[in-house]
């Protein structure tokens, strides 16, 4: 297939130092009033030092309430601190995964465990167990870590886990990356009408021996088998570990920046029809840097998967899928750093169609002193640094955001986003631990503009954490995106969407199932109705070393007729399906004609 023409390089860059010079001239002209809410809204920070908390003022009721007391998932992700190391391998924290591992239409958890220092002297690293927790329903879990069979697993330093179902039994598979191995666990009967999981690298030879941290999966070469690219952080060991003084006069030592270290080169393996990997060397040498996020999705509109990645303070990277061929474009297309070329320490990575144009732009968080970065999709493969011009420029910089993701939070159809905060160093005078942020999608004068929802009168948005990862999805399938957030050293939180109580909307989730449960990430799904377009993404990866539940919700407001949903499978075909009653979740399946529902409140799938 042809790949659409591409703005040259020399063009796109010209376009990009063109626009930096007229935001060079306004600032010095008197500030971009244009990026600042105007009175009435949320405010953007009071001053301009990167330690300096940013106000956020309330605005109404709360959109999520904290749901963790009662319900069973009580864990914490812990990194071995109290060693006094002072390693960077204590910074990256953990992240937490959604599927539905046992078939029930409940999204299930899994958190990675992290890990901890035998001793002071010794220097060994070794891992605390992860855990797998069952959805009850109704915010209710069970801890099956040990029913499902991940309780004898001999767990090491871990980071990330990635989704998908790898060998296309119908079952979620998932690998979990780490420090020193990634683990590839299949999901497999139990001989007792329940499921178990399995290790089976040894025997498919997914193998890395290095530091892994975020991955996630989909059909690169299009033969319908997901394969997996992981990113790799450094060449940090105890071996080389330097000594870095702390961020304050007589603080001693504490973590080094990863500009101490040289970036690793990321990994991709090819799945060989679910029965094995081999490594795949068609992005080496291209693929390298401090590698923390990853999402998967087709960002060019060809219906082939891409390749966005995240790397703390090297350039980040986009490799457009060619067909088999992959051209690293992240230069020439805007995404590679920030308006004035620098790169940032990025961490986590989204897309959406947040201003509705239908195309995807790129969302990703970077450190304190940093803006996040929206990257706005022009077409033609072209991107620019957006943030200020939306608002997000508003929340200050202080904050060193880390798990985050596209969400439409109050389900008028537009997304937000929302970010999990927190440091990596110690010795800081203030603010190591910070508040989440959610930014609403708003309209103002005809444009999409992002503005801060103040801490609400939620406990959770006001309480200062050390935030990582980051997973959205319905967990208790009333279609409205509910969320798990891990922290570092303090216990994982579960927050129930509860928008619902002041600002009722109406909403359509749907599922895809590819023929033979081919791999779908990579598609793009359409909702019409009587007023308005609406275009989703299938994804792979995305927020920070986590999995977001793989289902695609479409929040309707309050009225508009669903007339039809198209899917622009990513293997190339199209589908259009009719019939849809709002308020329950559907299944797409390739080549049937009619979709299926799959039930509605809060009653699992059947």
């Amino acid at each position: 297939m042809t790949a659409p023409p591409a703005i040259g390089s020399r063009t796109a860059r010209w376009i990009r130092r063109g626009i930096a010079l007229i935001v060079l001239v306004i600032v010095a002209a008197g500030g971009v009033w244009w990026a600042l809410p105007s009175s009435g809204d949320a405010t953007p920070s009071t001053g301009s030092h990167p330690n300096s908390e940013p106000d956020a003022v309330a605005v109404g009721p709360a959109w999520f309430r904290d749901a963790t007391s009662g319900s069973g998932l009580t864990f914490t992700y812990r990194n071995g601190e109290e060693a006094n190391h002072s390693t960077l391998l204590e910074s990256l924290g953990g992240g937490v995964g959604l599927l539905d591992f046992d078939g029930d239409g409940l999204q299930d958890v899994f958190v990675a465990g992290g890990g901890y220092f035998d001793g002071p002297e010794k220097k060994q690293i070794k891992g605390y167990p992860c855990k797998l927790y069952r959805n009850l329903g109704n915010f209710q879990f069970e801890d099956v870590t040990a029913k499902v069979g991940l309780g004898i697993v001999d767990w090491w330093y871990t980071h990330g886990v990635a989704v998908a179902d790898y060998d296309r039994d119908g079952w979620p598979d998932f690998v979990v990356t780490g420090y020193g191995r990634l683990e590839l666990f299949h999901n497999e009967s139990d001989g007792k009408g329940g499921r178990k999981f399995v290790a089976v690298n040894a025997e498919h030879g997914l193998k890395d021996d290095s530091w892994s941290t975020s991955a996630g999966w989909a059909d690169l070469d299009g033969d319908g088998f997901p394969d997996l690219y992981v990113c790799r952080y450094c060449n940090w060991s105890f071996a080389n570990h330097p000594e870095c003084l702390g961020r304050t006069a007589g603080a001693g030592r504490d973590i080094c920046p990863p500009q101490r270290f040289q970036p690793l080169e990321h990994l991709l393996f090819h799945n060989e029809k679910g029965t094995s990997f081999r490594r795949w060397s068609i992005l080496e040498p291209r693929a390298k840097g401090h590698g923390l996020g990853v999402i998967l999705a087709d960002v060019n509109d060809d219906t082939r998967p891409d390749i966005c990645v995240a790397n703390d303070t090297t350039n980040n990277l986009l490799f457009l899928n060619r067909g088999g061929v992959f051209d690293e474009v992240a230069q020439a297309a805007g995404v590679a750093a920030d308006e004035m070329g620098k790169p940032n320490g990025s961490m986590g990575a989204d897309v959406g169609d947040y201003n509705g144009s239908g195309r995807p732009s790129i969302w990703v968080t970077n450190f304190q002193g940093e803006s996040h970065a929206l990257y706005l999709n022009l077409g033609r493969e072209s991107f620019i640094h957006h943030s200020r011009a939306v608002g997000i420029a508003g929340i200050g910089q202080h904050f060193v955001g880390f798990g985050s993701g596209f969400v439409d939070a109050n389900n008028d159809g537009w997304e937000d986003i929302l970010i999990l905060n927190g440091h990596v160093f110690h010795t800081l005078p203030s603010h190591v631990k910070q508040r989440p942020v959610l930014l609403q999608n708003v309209e103002r004068e005809g444009r999409r503009f992002f503005q801060q929802v103040g801490p609400q009168t939620e406990p959770y948005f006001q309480t200062p954490a050390i935030g990582r990862g980051l997973a959205l999805g319905d967990l208790n399938n009333d279609g409205w995106p509910d969320f798990i957030a891990v922290h570092t050293n303090t216990p994982v939180a579960v927050l129930r969407n509860v928008v619902a109580e002041h600002a009722p909307a109406t909403w359509v989730g749907v599922k895809l199932m590819g023929r033979d449960n081919r791999d779908v990430v990579g598609s793009t799904v359409i909702l019409e109705t009587d007023t308005r377009r609406l275009v989703r993404f299938a994804k792979g990866g995305g927020s920070y070393m986590s999995a977001k539940d793989s289902r695609i919700l479409f929040g309707l407001g309050t009225g508009g007729k669903v007339v039809r949903v198209t899917v622009k499978w990513s293997w190339g075909q199209t589908q259009t399906w009719e019939g849809f009653t709002p308020g329950r979740y559907w299944e797409l399946r390739e080549g049937q004609s009619a979709p299926l529902p799959l039930g509605a409140g809060n009653s699992p799938k059947g």
